[in-house]
């Protein structure tokens, strides 16, 4: 295993899936809803990807392989929790667009 390859694998990863949920955020700004779900599908796709990598380390970890913690392998899970956290709110944000479009269109039927 390739320590260093696995650690900027989980930060794009992480940065990719984050930088998707705020297309699919944009999205929902545009009340383009359908979309929006599909582009948070594929942010949680590369989201996975990110934690899989992680997984694989605290494994390795766990059979006694030797993980030298580093700042880079700290700047990793940083990326990979503030993907976490922040694809979280967007995901309820989104929620809440859907739910301020549809009263809209009940107050406002013909959308004038």
């Amino acid at each position: 295993m390739n320590l260093e390859s696995e650690i900027f694998s989980i930060i794009s990863n992480g940065g990719d899936a984050r930088a998707i949920a705020y297309e699919a955020l944009q999205l929902a700004y545009e009340k383009k809803f359908d979309l929006s779900k599909e582009k948070m599908c594929e942010a949680h796709n590369t989201l996975n990807k990110a934690h899989n990598t992680q997984t694989k380390l605290i494994q390795a970890e766990l059979n006694n392989e030797k993980i030298d913690m580093s700042l880079l392998l700290v700047h990793a899970q940083d990326h990979l929790m503030t993907a976490i956290s922040e694809m979280s709110l967007i995901e309820q944000i989104i929620k809440i667009l859907e739910r301020i479009d549809k009263l809209e269109q009940m107050v406002n039927p013909g959308g004038k």
